[in-house]
């Protein structure tokens, strides 16, 4: 990722399905958001290029500023979110929630009824982000514990709280996004 990306930036990012050129330029966007759990690179490159329909790039000067990876779970009428990353030069703008609504609002997740996500419970700005979102929406929160400590991470990482939130579907069908 090019080094002025930390700089603050002026305008509106562009919105769009990544591709795997981007993979690099999302691994590193993702090691400068801490907390985040690292993937590998070659696990973002997949990402953008396997699951781009349900993963969304926000890119301003040519420098990626935001990513969300996520998919259609099988079987069910849910997205998942994996991982929601904002540069630090863009955070408190409402881009990661801009992403969302995007990504929601795709072709790719029209037969979504429910957002999920895992949030650990220190993870106040996951929580914060979801939150609005779902007020955003009218969509209701609801969560409980899914991965836990014990029986999934053997002792090396917090619980993780499957989050559920209802997509109304009068509140969030914009005209598709490509």
């Amino acid at each position: 990722m090019p080094e002025e990306t930390s700089k603050p930036r002026t305008g509106t990012p562009r919105l769009r399905k990544p591709t795997a050129a981007d993979g690099a330029d999302i691994w590193q966007l993702v090691r400068d958001c801490h907390p985040l759990d690292e993937n590998s690179m070659y696990c973002n490159l997949v990402q953008a290029e396997h699951f781009r329909d349900t993963c969304v790039v926000a890119e301003l000067d040519g420098a990626v500023m935001g990513w969300i990876s996520g998919h259609m779970i099988p079987g069910e009428d849910a997205f998942f979110v994996w991982q929601v990353a904002v540069s630090p030069a863009a955070r408190g703008t409402g881009l990661a929630r801009k992403m969302l609504t995007h990504l929601i609002n795709r072709d790719a997740c029209a037969e979504a009824q429910v957002l999920k996500t895992t949030i650990t419970k220190d993870n106040d700005a996951s929580w914060g982000l979801f939150r609005s979102f779902a007020r955003s929406l009218g969509g209701d929160l609801t969560d409980a514990p899914h991965y836990t400590r014990d029986a999934h991470f053997d002792g090396a990482h917090d619980t993780e709280h499957m989050v559920t939130i209802t997509l109304p579907q009068d509140a969030i069908r914009l005209p598709r996004a490509a």
